[in-house]
């Protein structure tokens, strides 16, 4: 049997000793350390308690939410398809446990480290007759010993960043045997697929059947009912709403908005922070005070619109997407880059960001269809002189703020199919 480099297990061993020491000092770190730890116990329970070994399971993987959310729309579809099926979801980031409890799958837990002793119990445990990695995140061990045991391994929304470190030496050379070990990977385009090859899938094995993440905004927005209580904090004033937030992109949101605020005294934001912790939250609010804004309103506090409003939960940005007129979303400050441009595009808003986005497809595509715009400047102050302008226009211009709007809907449009396509795929591969 093939199998992973002896470097390769020597740097998930060093990586398991790390996560418990830095445990101690980041909360988050710890949480996932001790669910990663816990969760082939507990799901070595659900194999002998819950495994129907009449009927045939599926195994998607998800590293985090963004790929859990492409994941999601295939697997919903897959249910329909194949109703027959069980599924089994697992994540490897704390961020994605309450999209994994929403999740109508039979089982969902975190993914145990990769280990040959932890992956030989879980495949014994779940048995599983598909293997499905959304978007990046394989695990080698896990797909080596999979296929090994004639276990199809495939993946899902594909997609490698033309700056991804799995291209460089020595990530490249780590993994190579695991994506080798590939039967069939779907890619979200031509491009994604060669680099896919690149880091060892089986040339003949790539397919490209666009993105599901498109077909999974799209659904989001549509599920939002008209009377949803959240969609109120947009009515009666043009309302910018910032997702997904870090501190670089408070910085410049803050200051940007209170140099509208000269000009437009009507404008209104709702900041939502991509990690609500109390300390972020005051942080804020301590920025807004020192730009000389209104105090803003927390979410769990509100029952109404105001002037600036900062949400203190997770779970609601898609729907609060819904009350604004424009949006903004954080990560393009970031080294690890831009989050999800395509909720606030599904729901027809023009789409501002920072100028790390170039790794993101999505924001790609829609800036070539003029439905958003990109910041130049990388320091606070220009950046946020440059986003008071793009503000002030959009709330000018309603005409033509409408109409990027709805360049940038069309994008997304134009996207759709690709879940119904990867499932249909998948169930092939199953029979």
């Amino acid at each position: 049997m093939p199998s992973t480099a002896p470097g390769y297990r020597a740097a998930v061993r060093l990586g398991v000793a790390l996560g418990s020491v830095a445990g101690l000092f980041d909360a988050k770190l710890r949480t996932g350390d001790r669910g990663r730890r816990e969760a082939g116990g507990r799901l070595g329970a659900w194999g002998l308690t819950g495994r129907d070994r009449a009927r045939p399971l599926v195994w998607f993987h998800a590293s985090s939410v963004g790929e859990g959310l492409q994941a999601e729309s295939v697997l919903l579809e897959l249910r329909r398809i194949r109703p027959d099926c069980q599924v089994a979801y697992t994540h490897f980031s704390p961020s994605a446990t309450n999209l994994a409890r929403r999740l109508p799958v039979d089982v969902a837990d975190y993914l145990p480290y990769d280990l040959p002793g932890e992956v030989d119990r879980l495949l014994d445990a779940l048995a599983p007759d598909l293997l499905v990695f959304s978007k990046l995140d394989l695990w080698p061990e896990l797909a080596i010993r999979a296929a090994a045991r004639r276990i199809p391994v495939t993946i899902v929304a594909g997609t490698v960043s033309r700056g991804s470190g799995r291209l460089r030496w020595p990530a490249r050379r780590l993994l190579a045997p695991g994506y080798a070990a590939v039967q069939a990977a779907a890619a979200i385009s031509q491009e994604d697929g060669e680099r896919l090859v690149q880091l060892g899938v089986p040339q003949g094995r790539v397919r490209v059947l666009g993105d599901p993440r498109f077909d999974s905004a799209a659904s989001r927005v549509a599920g939002v009912s008209p009377d949803d209580p959240l969609l109120r904090f947009g009515q009666g004033a043009p309302t910018l709403v910032a997702g997904s937030t870090w501190p670089p992109d408070e910085a410049v949101l803050l200051a940007a908005f209170a140099a509208v605020r000269t000009r437009r005294r009507a404008a209104r934001l709702i900041l939502v922070p991509h990690e609500p912790t109390p300390d972020r939250l005051l942080t804020v609010e301590r920025r807004a005070a020192r730009a000389g804004l209104p105090v803003p309103t927390r979410l769990g506090a509100a029952d109404g619109p105001v002037t600036l409003l900062l949400v203190d939960r997770v779970g609601a940005l898609a729907t609060l997407y819904g009350a604004g007129t424009m949006a903004y979303v954080g990560g393009g400050f970031e080294r690890a880059g831009l989050h999800s441009v395509l909720e606030p595009a599904a729901w027809a808003l023009p789409v501002a960001f920072g100028s790390r986005w170039h790794q993101s497809r999505d924001a790609e595509l829609l800036l070539q269809a003029r439905g958003a715009a990109a910041l130049e400047s990388r320091s606070g102050a220009a950046a946020g002189a440059e986003l008071a302008q793009l503000w002030d226009r959009w709330m000018a211009d309603d005409t033509e703020r409408a109409a990027q709007g709805r360049r940038a809907r069309e994008v997304v449009t134009a996207g759709l199919g690709a879940a119904r396509r990867s499932a249909e795929w998948l169930a092939e591969t199953i029979s």
